[in-house]
Parts: structure tokens; sequence; C-alpha cells
């Protein structure tokens, strides 16, 4: 069993501590993760559970030799904006009780810098470049639950469910490509309190805006030198066309209606933009047994409508769009990896596709549906968390109305409507 580090300066509430120490040790004996737990550390434990990570002896893994590494590091998207990390966050925390790591998309740690005396003691639990801090190999930890869960995430102390992680605390949130919206990476700061302060999530939020901005930028400079050397006019990239799926009966491609099979398969080539097979896009799109024939036959229906709106055709084994498209659904789902709630909430209508039954956008429906929600619960202020509230579908969602009440100012006016609210479910429920 590793020893426990010494706790850092400032490392928090003991009490706190010891509550969620014996918390652990009634999930590792039940089980059953208690109720008691914020819903974000609540389902890392349970993932952490399911997947047999020993808390007392799982240690991060490092795969690839050092000369391997430095090759990866330097070819990575996020190696040409470390300058702009390092002015926002790295610059100043020397002495400041921060250690700032960037990530890979998998977990992989690909620079630790920072304050230098933390930094020797986070050697100690291997949180140095090159190590595998993703949920799958340390359970739960900023950086692989916000990878997880694709959205920015803050770990206290004993949440760690990795023990040797107690003393220490983290604010990460995922870095994703402006152009394609895949994921990237991950910035995180870990230390001592501070480290989860309020401006904690705020000053990572804003450094992951300015990084992925600064991504932007070299796609656009990368565009313009590639159209220069193709001895073309200089143009600014068209826009893309919108494809508008949330809480919507009839869906649009720009200004073209969509039938319902043709927005599921826009959806579904739209969310995996490296391409999905033939036998798998059946499989998300019918019920029961899926036919090949069926399915191409609707992929020639929908290239003459690609063809009406402007779009070019989706290219075949696999199929994939021909050009992105500009998904509200997508867009929804980056802003609440950013931290960005009032935001999701106001270009969040409704569901996904509310009336279709196909696999895979059911799926992607309760996806985004559960990652706001349970977004909502852990980090939504109480404004922002009854707006969302009052929406029709939460009417009478009690976890809800339940976690606003906690979080409403004892001297709130609403508070009582909150109440009166809350016994109307369950009288409706009984």
């Amino acid at each position: 069993m590793p020893v426990p580090q010494q706790d850092p300066p400032g490392s928090g509430d003991r009490s706190l501590r010891d509550r969620l120490v014996r918390a652990q040790e009634d999930a590792l004996a039940t089980g059953i993760v208690p109720l008691s737990l914020r819903p974000v550390v609540r389902a890392s434990w349970e993932r952490a559970i399911r997947g047999a990570i020993d808390p007392d002896r799982a240690l991060p893994r490092i795969e690839l030799d050092e000369d391997e590494f430095r090759a990866y590091r330097a070819s990575h998207a996020l190696a040409p904006v470390m300058p702009v990390i390092r002015r926002l966050l790295v610059d100043g925390t020397e002495d400041a009780g921060l250690v700032v790591a960037v990530g890979d998309a998998q977990g992989r740690l690909l620079f630790v810098e920072g304050d230098p005396h933390l930094r020797r003691r986070a050697e100690d639990m291997l949180f140095v470049a090159g190590a595998d801090w993703s949920e799958a190999s340390i359970g739960t930890s900023a950086p692989g639950t916000a990878l997880q869960l694709d959205r920015a995430v803050q770990i206290r102390g004993a949440e760690h469910y990795n023990r040797i992680v107690h003393p220490w605390s983290c604010t990460a949130a995922p870095v994703h490509d402006p152009a394609t919206g895949a994921l990237l990476g991950v910035i995180d700061i870990t230390g001592t309190d501070l480290a989860v302060a309020p401006h904690a999530m705020s000053l990572v939020s804003a450094t992951v805006a300015a990084v992925e901005a600064e991504l932007r930028i070299a796609n656009l400079e990368t565009t313009v030198r590639s159209t220069i050397r193709r001895s073309r006019m200089r143009s600014v990239p068209a826009e893309r066309t919108s494809l508008s799926v949330l809480g919507v009966q009839r869906p649009r491609l720009g200004s073209h209606e969509l039938g319902p099979r043709h927005a599921e398969i826009l959806t579904l080539l739209a969310w995996h933009p490296n391409g999905i097979g033939a036998e798998r896009l059946a499989a998300l799109l019918y019920e029961g047994d899926p036919s090949p024939v069926t399915l191409r036959a609707e992929m020639t229906r929908l290239r003459r409508v690609l063809d009406a709106a402007g779009e070019p055709p989706p290219e075949s084994r696999p199929y994939r769009l021909g050009r992105a498209l500009d998904v509200d659904a997508a867009r929804v789902a980056r802003l609440v990896g950013q931290g960005s709630l009032r935001r999701a909430l106001e270009q969040y209508p409704g569901p996904i596709l509310p009336a279709s039954t196909a696999p895979g956008i059911v799926e992607l429906r309760d996806e985004l549906a559960s990652r706001l929600r349970e977004s909502m619960l852990a980090d939504a202020s109480p404004e922002v968390l009854l707006a969302f509230a009052e929406r029709d579908e939460h009417r009478y969602d009690a976890g809800i109305w339940r976690a606003l009440l906690e979080v409403l100012p004892a001297r709130s006016p609403k508070r009582a409507s909150v109440v009166a609210h809350l016994e109307r479910i369950d009288a409706a429920l009984r």
C-alpha cells in the first residue's frame, strides 16, 4: 500500500476528508457508493469500482520510452499552443502552490509545469509527463474525469478515488478542435485548495477558450497557405451549414426541411466525423434486423437532398459527410463541456430529434440530456438551475427541484414556491 503523502499547506477540511474516507470504505465494502457524494464524484467512483481499480495500489502507467514520448509530444496538436497556456496559467505560479498539467485525449500527461516544490512532491504519485492519468488507469481525478465526461470538473482532496491523491485538489477542462469538435486533450491545475477556489474554474475555462481560439487561427492560417499554394483566389472559408435537430419536429439543414430518416443519418454522420461502416450505421438507424439494402436506398435519396441544399454528397466505405455541419446538439455539448451552462441552456430548446426511435439517436439523445442534467446539478448557479427546472420535461423531476432548494440562499423569496412545487410532485407520485 502506498504511503499517503503529507498534506500540502492549505489542503482543506480534515473532517470533510474523514467523511469521504469513510464513504469510500463503505463503498468498497458494499459495492454501493453513498448518495451523500456530489453526483460527478459518485458516478466516477462507481466507474472505478466497476473497473476493479485498487484505491491503495493503482498507479499511473508510463507506456512510452523517453524518445518515443518526446516525439509524440512534439507532434501533438496542443504542443504549439503551450506558450498561451504558460502565459495564462504557468507564469507567476512558481511559488503559488499550483502545478499546471496538459494531457492528451487519452489522459496521458504531456506537460507538467509550475511550482517546483509541489512538482517534486507530485512525482511521488507519478504525476509526471508521460504518465496515464485517465479514469481507467487511476480512478477519479480532475483531468481523467474531465476527459471521461467531456466537461470541466473540480475534484477536492479525498474525493479522489485513489488514496495516494487525497492530499491534492484539482480543476480541469477538456480542449476541443474548433474545426471538428474532436477532443484534443485536457488542461489541469493541481495543488492545494487554491486549485479548487471559486475562480479556478473560470481561469481554466478562460485558458481553454484562448487555446481553442489560437487553434482556430492556426487552422485558418493553414487553410490560407494551402489555398495560396494551389494558386487559388484567397477567401475566407464558407460558414458551415447548420443542422437543427434539438427539440424540433421538423429538423432542418440550413433552410431545407428534412425528413425524419435523413435527419437521423446526418446527425449520426456529423457525430462520427471519421465515418461509420454500413453495417454499423444500419444498426444505429433501424430497430430489429437492419437491412444494408434499405440503407443504400436511403443514402441515394439523401444525396439528392444534399445536392439541393448545396452540400457535397456523403462519402462511402465508410459513410461520412463530405463537409462538416454546424450541429446545434454538438454546439450544446461543447458548451456543457466548457462549463458554459447558461449559454448551453439558452441553446437547448429540447432533446435531439424527440420523435426518433432510431437506436443511435436514442443513445445520443439520452447522453446529451444526461450530461446536461448532471452538469446542472453539479455546477449551475441557482438562477440557471431554476430555469432548467422550469422546463416542461423537468417539471416533475424531484431530484432537480430538491437540488434547487439546496442551492437557493436561505432568504431567497423563491424557496417557498420551490417547496410548494416539491409537495405537488410528491402528491402526484403517490
